[in-house]
C-alpha cells in the first residue's frame, strides 16, 4: 500500500473555493387545537417573493436574534455555489483584498516580510518603495508600529498588514531592531503605492535560454512582460522558457495580450460563448514582439484559467512546445457585478474555448469532488505517468498544423515530465513542508550576511559554497528543535536535494528571486527538458 505521507515537494495548487453550508428552514408538524396567528401576508407567488418573505419572517419572528445581513450573505453564497464551482459571492472586505493582486498595487510601506521566531523580519524592501528610500534593509526586525508591539506568538500576517498598510500619504512610526546596533531605533514612513508584480523573475541562462516566471495575470502583466522580454532580447536571448506553473490566472485580457506577442496577426487566441452570450472571438492583432523566438511554456496542475488560455493558444497554433503536467482545467468565464454595499457577485456567464474548439473546463457537478481533484490525480498516477492523465479520448481536436489534441479537462502537455521523486523521503518532506528548511536558510544568512554577500554573485556562490559537517550539524539541531527527528538513511538519500534547496534559500535571502531561481533551475527537471527540446530545434 502506498505511503501517502511522502509527497514530492512541488509547488502545490492553491484552491480558493468558498464552501458554505446550505440553509434549511423547516417547522414541526405537531398537531395543535389552537390556531396559529398569521405571521405574514403573502405579497406575491414568485420564487424571489418567497425568499424575501421567509427572510422577513425570520427577522421579525424567530426565537433568537439573527444577524440578518450575514444570513443573507450565506444564502447568496450557497445559491451561487450550487450552480458551478466558480460562481460565488464576495463580501466588501474580501473584495478589497482580492482586487489588490489583480490591480497591481496597494498602499503601504513597501517591504516583503516574514514572521520568524515570533518577530516580523524584513525579507527585502520593495525597490522604489518608501522603506527602501529610507534605508530599511533585509534582516531588519520591525518590533512595533505606532508604539504597538508586533512581536509574540500571537502575531499574525493579517495583523502585520493591518498595521503597516494604510492610505497613501499617511504615516506610520516603525521601531526597528538591526543587528550591529545596540538599541532599537524609530523610522517614520510615509505610505505610498506599492507595486504587486506579475513577473517573479526573468533571467538569461548560459547558452542563450531566457527564463521568465509569471505568477499572475493582472492589469500590469503585459507591460511587465514586454519590459522583461526586451531586456532578455537585449542580453542575447535565443529562446524563451515561459513558466506558468502554479499560476492560477487572473484577467482574460492579460492572457490575450501576452498571446498576441507570440502569434502572427489574425491567428485565433481564444473565444468565449454562453447561453446568453454570443460567441466572441479574440485574435492576434499586430506584429508581436516574440513571434519568431523558439518558445516552451511550462504548466502543471496549478496552472489555471488565464494560464490555460495562453498555453492553449500556443499549443493549438503550433507556436511552441507545452512541457510539464496537465493543467487545472478551469474554462468558465465569470462576469463581475458590483452590489450597492460594495460587495460583489461573480457569475459564470460563458465558457472559453481554445482555437481548436476545446473547452478545457474539467467535469463538475453531482457526484464529483471538484475540490479534491489534485489528490485524485496523485492517486491515479498522473503525476508519474503520462498515460494516466484523464483526458477524454472521444473529444478529438486538431491544431493549426493537424496534430491531435484532446478535450475533457485542462491542457495536456506536448512533452510530459513526471514529478521528480529522486531523493524524496519523509525526512525531506518534513523539512520542506514544515517550513524548517526555509527558516534555517534565513537564520544562516541572518547570522552572517556579510559572509554570503562577499560572494558577490549567486552563480559564484552556487559554484563555491558547500555544506560542511558543521552546517549539517546545525541543520539537524534546528530540525530537532522543530520536532523533526533525524533519519540517517533518508538524510543520506536526500542529501543532494537538501543542499540544493538550502543553497537556493540562502541565495533568495541575499539576492532575491534572481538568486533563488538561478540555483534552483539547475535541477528543475521540467525546465531542463524544455530547454533541451528547444536547443534540439523543437
Amino acid at each position: 500500500m502506498r505511503d501517502r505521507r511522502i509527497i514530492h515537494p512541488v509547488v502545490p495548487l492553491l484552491l480558493s473555493l468558498a464552501l458554505v453550508a446550505g440553509l434549511f428552514i423547516g417547522h414541526g408538524s405537531q398537531r395543535s387545537d389552537t390556531p396559529l396567528p398569521a405571521l405574514f401576508t403573502v405579497r406575491g407567488a414568485g420564487p424571489s417573493d418567497k425568499v424575501e418573505q421567509v427572510l422577513d419572517l425570520i427577522d421579525r419572528q424567530y426565537v433568537d436574534t439573527v444577524a440578518k445581513a450575514l444570513l443573507v450573505e450565506e444564502v447568496i453564497q450557497d445559491l451561487l455555489q450550487r450552480l458551478d464551482p466558480h460562481s460565488y459571492y464576495i463580501s466588501a472586505e474580501e473584495l478589497r483584498a482580492a482586487q489588490e493582486p489583480l490591480e497591481g498595487s496597494f498602499e503601504g510601506i513597501g517591504v516583503e516580510f516574514a514572521i520568524q521566531h515570533d518577530t516580523v523580519v524584513v525579507i527585502a524592501p520593495v525597490e522604489g518603495g518608501p522603506s527602501a528610500a529610507l534605508g530599511i534593509r533585509a534582516g531588519d526586525r520591525i518590533v512595533a508600529a505606532d508604539n504597538r508591539s508586533l512581536t509574540g506568538k500571537e502575531i499574525t500576517n493579517e495583523q502585520v498588514m493591518e498595521r503597516l498598510r494604510g492610505p497613501g500619504g499617511s504615516t506610520v512610526v516603525v521601531t526597528i531592531v538591526r543587528r550591529g546596533q545596540e538599541k532599537p531605533f524609530q523610522v517614520t514612513i510615509r505610505r505610498g503605492k506599492i507595486p504587486i508584480t506579475s513577473v517573479a523573475v526573468s533571467l538569461l541562462r548560459p547558452g542563450g535560454t531566457g527564463y521568465l516566471k509569471l505568477v499572475r495575470f493582472a492589469r500590469t502583466t503585459h507591460q511587465e512582460f514586454v519590459e522583461a522580454a526586451r531586456a532578455l532580447q537585449k542580453a542575447g536571448m535565443q529562446r524563451l522558457v515561459l513558466d506558468l506553473r502554479g499560476n492560477g490566472g487572473g484577467y482574460l485580457n492579460a492572457a490575450i495580450e501576452l498571446a498576441d506577442e507570440f502569434l502572427p496577426e489574425g491567428r485565433m487566441i481564444v473565444y468565449t460563448q454562453g447561453r446568453a452570450h454570443p460567441r466572441q472571438d479574440y485574435r492576434a492583432t499586430r506584429n508581436g514582439l516574440l513571434e519568431t523566438v523558439p518558445l516552451a511554456v511550462l504548466i502543471d496542475e496549478g496552472s489555471a484559467s488565464a494560464s490555460e488560455i495562453l498555453a492553449g493558444a500556443v499549443q493549438d497554433n503550433d507556436r511552441g512546445v507545452i512541457v510539464g503536467r496537465r493543467s487545472f482545467g478551469k474554462g468558465l468565464v465569470q462576469e463581475h457585478l458590483d452590489l450597492p454595499d460594495h460587495s460583489a457577485v461573480r457569475l459564470t456567464t460563458a465558457r472559453y474555448y481554445t482555437p481548436s474548439g476545446r473547452s478545457i473546463q474539467r467535469p463538475y457537478g453531482e457526484g464529483i469532488d471538484y475540490a479534491d481533484d489534485l489528490a485524485e490525480r496523485y492517486d491515479h498516477g498522473e503525476m508519474l505517468h503520462a498515460d494516466s492523465a484523464r483526458v477524454d479520448s472521444d473529444q478529438v481536436y486538431r491544431t493549426q498544423g493537424g496534430r491531435v489534441v484532446y478535450g475533457g479537462g485542462g491542457i495536456t502537455p506536448d512533452l510530459f515530465v513526471a514529478a521528480d521523486t529522486a531523493g524524496t523521503t519523509r525526512f525531506l518532506n518534513e523539512l520542506f513542508f514544515s517550513g524548517s528548511l526555509n527558516q534555517f536558510a534565513f537564520d544562516v544568512v541572518d547570522r552572517d550576511r556579510a559572509r554570503f554577500e562577499a560572494f558577490g554573485d549567486p552563480l559564484v556562490f552556487r559554484d563555491r559554497f558547500r555544506m560542511d559537517e558543521q552546517l549539517w550539524s546545525d541543520l539537524l539541531d534546528h530540525a530537532a528543535r522543530e520536532g523533526i527527528a533525524d533519519r540517517p538513511a533518508e538524510r543520506v538519500r536526500s542529501a543532494q536535494v537538501i543542499e540544493q534547496r538550502l543553497k537556493a534559500g540562502i541565495a533568495r535571502n541575499v539576492w532575491g528571486n534572481d538568486g533563488f531561481y538561478r540555483i534552483l533551475l539547475d535541477t528543475d527537471s521540467i525546465f531542463l527538458k524544455a530547454d533541451e527540446r528547444l536547443r534540439a530545434g523543437g
